[in-house]
């Protein structure tokens, strides 16, 4: 087969289609492009070569005018989506070429061209999770600081940012998950090759920064030195969606400061969107308090715990409707209610604005606005100081609804050009035709009645079917009844009869076939005109959305607080945190067994230094800590009996150890450069928590920078900052720093063993039971009673080198006669554990109660 590079191609040598293949594969190099042919999509050439060997389908050839045949693999041009979704998701993009033309009316090959691109950050259909955004960011430079605009095609959300460093623009667009960045040819090399050395984002560009004129309101209230940079994002949707596209909202403007900072490491340590292991919702905070009924719901809370607030009036307001919602039970079960019909109106009307809305969206639409009264009249009876306002605002659309009410079927096809998706009485001249091909079924069994009776033969029977149309049947039987002077036409013979048509009937069949056609083509054309007059309503529409986004996280909040006994946090102006009986939401919802809770007090301590066993519960401790300040910044109810707080600007984390083997960095390197950064950008309104800093390297090193990040914090930055260590010795910072407690959770050593209590006291742990820990793990006893030894050496002589001893017999202490009791004591363990308390009687218990007893 024919391989060639495109540029290489002498094109006159080809047929014209493929002539037409050719030009347009030259203006989009960095695409694979899709090029219907009939009922498939074909690819030529190198695009052949990729999309055979990514999608796993055959790789043919196509005669196209050379001796050699062109490459070529194809796909059904109605499951496009799933295999232009799979490219995506490795990083091409997509070119969907169609018919531009009338085949009919067309003079030579039919002209083709680009109706779409699909790209990473502008992918529409198919791939998309309904309750997340897919945003594509563009990034420029305006002075001295770098600007970072975003958008969500689907939902036509627009947002802009300007920020002080290039770490914040990376942690912002990490945040963000952003599949595709936008530039311009002059912008910085070396932070391109920064993003595609260290990100799997694809870098796409645009060099065109005038923003049409119908889109010039979207930002009539961004300062000049910011137009370029939406520009580029602007222009580059509109390349990629090849229409007007009215669903964009107006820019909103933001700085980084109007909102709770929460760095990558910070999201992924506080598994707020997903978990740190697997990187799935499930167990992230965001599973636990999504309980929205919409999908626009879930994307606003997935929003709010993105960028908590910071403004406590703000916060107080969404703190406001939750109690409202908590208050009044009736009202928040008729709101959840009316919430489970609303479809998603973001993308809905998405699709209307880039043609894509089918007749199902708009009955979706229709179903949707129908209960847009009821949530109306709901939101008044709040008791809110602002819930009239607020009802106030939300627009039923009433003359929408009627209108979609009056049009549209209740169950739609999914295709708009085969008709069945207009309602009787909505258009006079579709019920007429309509009424043709009602009736037809009446004027055929009157046509055969009156031809058997003309004729004499009762056999007769008048037929359909594709090939032939209408026809009359006839068995042979019959023939020779059938009167000379008939004007029946021979059309087919079968084995025992033969067929006919007449004038009249085929004129009938041209009546009938052609009011088909044309109820399809009246139907698909009244539908446009629906879709036009919805264009029309797309503003107050997302509005609509997003006014209803709002109350449906209200709503989660207050079952999600009802549900595990929140209370509503108070904010102090004072730098001072009381919680009591704080418990962390997540694990406090997964545990299978009782939830010890713990107070945090800081007030004159603004740090403090956590000590005590390995799996004891440190580092749930600070994050229970982190997590209830976010859920209390975002407006949600906290998992305490007492929560007041200090607002907080930013949290900072350093929880936990992995390597970072893609840039070939250790963990003692990647918690240096987290420490760093929380260290360079805190504040003395900030947060910060470190978990055992300083263990990646030798004791010393390790306890020496260990007492340096506590002291610079403590005597520079002077914010909160919860610091847990197995350096014992650094509880001694106590008598010197001032703002420093000592706290530690407790732990008792048991019979060899160590039992976790959970419970945080004051004062600093004595010792790290690490030793209890190993044995708990299954260490081998022989190896256990080696390490004792070591320790003992260790802690007489106060010495880190090695330590020199006898030489240990592992095998001897091994075949010592075990321990008959503890074994007697795991095994009644193990029998406790597998009672299913819930399935006992009484009477089973006390006999099982009976039996334990005896066995010990």
């Amino acid at each position: 087969m024919l391989k060639m590079n495109i540029d290489d191609i002498d094109k006159s040598k080809f047929t014209p289609m493929m002539q037409q293949y050719i030009d347009i594969k030259k203006d989009y190099r960095d695409a694979i492009v899709f090029f219907r042919l009939g009922d498939f999509y074909e690819m030529f050439f190198e695009d052949a070569y990729k999309a055979s060997r990514e999608l796993e389908i055959a790789l043919t050839g196509r005669d196209a005018g050379q001796e050699d045949r062109v490459p070529m693999c194809g796909i059904p041009f109605h499951a496009y989506a799933t295999y232009a979704e799979k490219l995506v998701n490795k990083g091409y993009k997509v070119a969907i070429v169609e018919q531009v033309e009338d085949a009919s009316k067309a003079v030579g090959i039919v002209k083709r061209d680009v109706v779409k691109i699909l790209t990473p950050g502008t992918i529409t259909e198919g791939g998309i999770s309904d309750r997340d955004n897919n945003f594509i960011v563009s990034i420029g430079q305006a002075m001295k600081t770098f600007v970072l605009s975003y958008a969500d095609v689907t939902t036509g959300e627009i947002y802009l940012t300007s920020l002080k460093t290039l770490d914040l623009l990376f942690n912002e667009i990490l945040v963000l998950k952003a599949r595709e960045i936008i530039v311009s040819n002059d912008f910085a090399p070396d932070i391109l090759k920064t993003i595609e050395k260290n990100y799997q984002i694809v870098i796409s560009y645009e060099n065109n920064k005038v923003i049409p004129e119908y889109l010039n309101k979207l930002v009539s209230d961004i300062e000049d030195k910011y137009i370029d940079t939406v520009g580029i994002l602007l222009n580059y949707v509109l390349l990629t969606q090849r229409r007007e596209l009215h669903h964009l909202q107006k820019v909103v403007f933001y700085q980084s400061e109007d909102y709770l900072r929460l760095d990558p490491f910070t999201k992924r340590n506080l598994e707020l969107t997903e978990t740190l292991r697997q990187g799935q919702k499930n167990g992230s905070l965001l599973w636990l308090l999504d309980k929205c009924q919409t999908a626009m719901g879930s994307r606003m809370l997935h929003t709010w715990i993105d960028r908590p607030l910071v403004d406590v009036e703000k916060i107080n307001r969404r703190l406001d409707y939750v109690e409202a919602f908590n208050n009044n039970y009736i009202v928040k079960e008729e709101m959840k209610n009316a919430l489970k019909t609303i479809y998603d109106l973001e993308r809905i009307v998405g699709r209307i604005s880039v043609g894509n809305a089918n007749a199902k969206d708009l009955v979706q639409l229709r179903r949707s606005l129908s209960n847009v009264p009821s949530i109306k009249e709901l939101v008044k009876q709040l008791e809110v100081s602002d819930s009239i306002s607020l009802s106030d605002k939300i627009d039923p659309h009433t003359d929408l609804f009627i209108l979609l009410e009056r049009s549209l079927v209740e169950n739609p096809p999914l295709t708009i050009k085969e008709g069945q998706m207009i309602k009787e009485e909505y258009n006079k001249e579709l019920d007429e035709i309509k009424d043709i091909v009602k009736n037809s079924k009446d004027w055929i069994l009157k046509y055969e009645e009156d031809e058997k009776q003309r004729t004499g033969i009762k056999g007769l029977k008048v037929g359909y079917n594709r090939v032939f149309g209408y026809y009359i049947e006839i068995t042979k039987s019959y023939l020779s009844m059938l009167p000379e002077d008939t004007n029946y036409d021979r059309k087919q013979t079968l084995a025992n009869a033969e067929r006919f048509i007449t004038p009249e009937l085929k004129h009938y069949e041209q009546i009938v076939v052609g009011s088909a056609e044309k109820i399809e083509k009246l139907e698909y054309e009244l539908f446009l005109e629906l879709r036009e007059v919805c264009l029309k309503y797309i503003e107050s529409l997302q509005e609509l959305a997003n006014y209803i986004s709002t109350i449906d996280c209200f709503v989660s909040f207050s079952e999600i607080s009802m549900k595990n006994r929140y209370v509503r946090p108070e904010f102090v102006l004072n730098r001072e945190v009381t919680i009591i009986n704080g418990r962390h939401p997540v694990v406090e919802t997964i545990l299978q067994s009782e939830y010890v809770s713990n107070d945090v007090i800081i007030n004159k301590f603004n740090n403090l230094l956590i000590t005590g066993p390995n799996m004891s519960g440190k580092s749930t401790y600070m994050r229970q800590l982190a997590l209830i300040a976010i859920m209390a910044q975002i407006g949600c109810y906290v998992p305490a009996d007492i929560a007041k707080l200090s607002i907080f600007d930013q949290i900072f984390t350093r929880i936990g150890a992995s390597d970072d083997l893609i840039s070939g960095q250790s963990t003692f390197m990647v918690e240096m450069m987290e420490a760093n950064y929380a260290i360079s950008n805190a504040t003395k309104n900030s947060l910060i928590l470190f978990d055992e800093l300083g263990r990646g390297t030798s004791t010393f090193d390790g306890m020496a920078l260990a007492q340096a990040i506590i002291e610079y914090v403590h005597e520079k930055i002077g914010c909160m900052m919860l610091f847990s260590t197995h350096y014992h010795e650094l509880v001694e910072l106590e008598k010197t720093l001032k703002r420093l407690k000592n706290i530690h959770v407790d732990a008792r050593e048991v019979d060899n063993g160590v039992v976790f209590l959970h419970k945080v006291l004051d004062g600093g742990a004595d010792k790290s039971y690490g030793i209890n820990v190993a044995s708990l793990a299954g260490i081998p006893k022989s190896l256990i009673a080696r390490s004792k030894q070591i320790l003992n050496s260790l802690e007489e002589s106060n010495v880190m080198s090695g330590v020199k001893l006898d030489l240990f017999n592992f095998d001897a202490f091994e075949s010592e006669p075990h321990n008959i009791e503890e074994e007697k004591a795991y095994a009644i363990k193990k029998e406790i554990e597998n009672i299913d308390v819930n399935r006992l009687t009484p009477l089973e218990a006390l006999n099982i109660l009976y039996e334990l007893k005896n066995k010990l």
